[in-house]
């Protein structure tokens, strides 16, 4: 019997074979180009340092001293193997209890215990990324939209989108006002949706945002809560950044903003957090949805079987966050070294005439490379990130890549590499600046030498018959005047 071939597009489904993914994005082809030629100072000391990637290292040795400190929190030593049974059999998708009882403590902790979060509210999900695809599941159907305030994360085009089939319309938010999420904006999107024929549920908000490093004031909040709820759409918050906050304003929970406003349907307000970057462990896929509307929490649970922590990072982690010394030490401890680290790179980029958008948290910054664009425009942006990617050999992201309205932004990660790497990307970023100076210096010599050649050249032609230098003073013959 014979079977005809058929295309991978035929043999695969359109939801895994769709575009909507967002990888096909200069953000993602940073990365990639970092892959293939990884920087390491002794191996490879010309190739590409990532700058790409939102990845807090500056507290491991943090970490590591408290799990060599505790060795009965884990089920993998000696002293905790007794617990290996009771931890490694099934566990339901509620969770252990002393994890989510842990996780809300420290989401307290973080917002400085001014609000109180719920424990029976946590619910669990494999890192941030399935944390915002489970609340869309939740809250929208396919085709429906959220508005999302730009510049945003990239990767929102995958968590949002690719499996749930939904869509996005961006909030234009403007340098103008150090983007600010304003409501004019919020209307002007709301009604271009409309105009599309699409139907908005919701807003999802990151605070401190990524990629922009800064935290929200509590009156765009109230102004983000007032909107939701005279249209009646939802508000999701991300605020898996709460903890990297270092210099004021303070980090402000959408839940503290809240518990202060009388007309708010909390059945609309939602947050996502994650422990990948405040606690520096991506790769420990902690997720939590935290919803104040019991029908979604009830929904998520239930949904969040498809992607469960597992349960020896539960039973470690449980342990960990109880410990209030070390959290206590843990967060001061990070903010000081993200707010020395911060200063040491935009210090280091002001020297070199780059300026940044002023931002207090985050483990990135806004850089404004308008000056350096050869056009003011995206195709321009994009021009010169491929000069700092291939020739530079640096992994910063294109702000059109965050859907920013205006080129020339670019997000630069600062806290994934060690001092020494820090030295040579400043050194490089140095070198390509001045080189660059330079380059245009020469460029306006050599225009200044053409155009006054030419002038010398005609002015030699036209004074010709007098015998005269165009330098000198005296008055042209009347032949001269009549010529021209």
């Amino acid at each position: 019997m014979e079977f005809k071939r058929n295309s991978k597009t035929q043999l695969l489904s359109r939801i895994a074979t769709n575009d909507r993914h967002g990888e096909n994005s200069p953000y993602f082809d940073g990365w990639k180009a970092y892959d293939n030629n990884p920087f390491h100072a002794t191996q490879n000391p010309n190739g590409v340092i990532q700058m790409g990637l939102a990845e807090n290292k500056l507290c491991f040795d943090l970490i590591k001293k408290w799990t060599m400190e505790n060795p009965d929190a884990s089920i993998c030593t000696a002293v905790g193997v007794d617990k290996f049974k009771d931890v490694a059999i099934f566990q339901d998708y509620h969770g252990l209890k002393e994890f989510r009882e842990a996780i809300a403590k420290f989401m307290e902790r973080v917002g400085g215990n001014k609000v109180t979060f719920d424990a029976n509210r946590i619910v669990m999900s494999s890192g941030a990324t399935g944390a915002n695809e489970t609340i869309m599941f939740c809250l929208a159907d396919p085709g429906d939209t959220f508005l999302v305030p730009s510049p945003y994360y990239p990767g929102f085009a995958r968590d949002l989108r690719w499996r749930t089939g939904l869509e996005i319309v961006p909030v234009d938010c403007k340098s103008s006002n150090n983007f600010r999420i304003t409501r004019a904006a919020m209307e002007d999107a709301y009604e271009k949706a409309q105009k599309w024929n699409l139907n908005v549920k919701g807003i999802i908000i990151a605070n401190p945002s990524n990629p922009l490093g800064t935290t929200l004031d509590i009156e765009t909040m109230r102004s983000l809560v007032a909107f939701v709820n005279e249209k009646n759409i939802h508000l999701v918050c991300d605020e898996i950044y709460a903890a990297t906050v270092f210099d004021s304003p303070r980090f402000v929970s959408i839940a503290e903003v809240i518990q202060d406003m009388d007309c708010c349907n909390r059945d609309l307000i939602h947050i996502v957090y994650s422990l990948s970057k405040d606690m520096g462990i991506p790769g420990f896929r902690v997720g939590i949805v935290y919803s104040f509307n019991d029908d979604v929490m009830l929904c998520a649970r239930k949904m969040s079987s498809f992607g469960l922590v597992s349960s020896q990072t539960q039973y470690l982690l449980a342990s960990m966050l109880s410990d209030d010394g070390f959290v206590g030490n843990f967060l001061r401890e990070s903010s000081k070294r993200l707010a020395k680290r911060h200063y040491v790179f935009t210090k280091g980029l002001e020297q070199v005439g780059i300026s940044c958008l002023t931002s207090n948290a985050g483990l990135f910054f806004w850089m404004d490379m308008r000056p350096l664009l050869k056009e003011q425009s995206f195709e321009g942006e994009i021009e010169l990130w491929r000069v700092i990617l291939n020739e530079v050999k640096l992994n910063v992201s294109p702000g059109s890549s965050f859907q920013c309205s205006e080129p020339g932004w670019f997000r630069v990660c600062f806290a994934n590499m060690d001092d020494e790497t820090v030295e040579v990307a400043l050194n490089r970023i140095r070198a390509f600046v001045l080189n660059r100076e330079n380059q245009e210096s020469n460029r306006s010599k050599r225009c200044w030498r053409k155009k006054h050649l030419r002038l010398s050249f005609s002015s030699t032609r036209l004074y010709d018959e007098t015998i005269m230098s165009p330098c000198m003073i005296s008055p042209p013959s009347p032949l001269v005047r009549a010529k021209t």
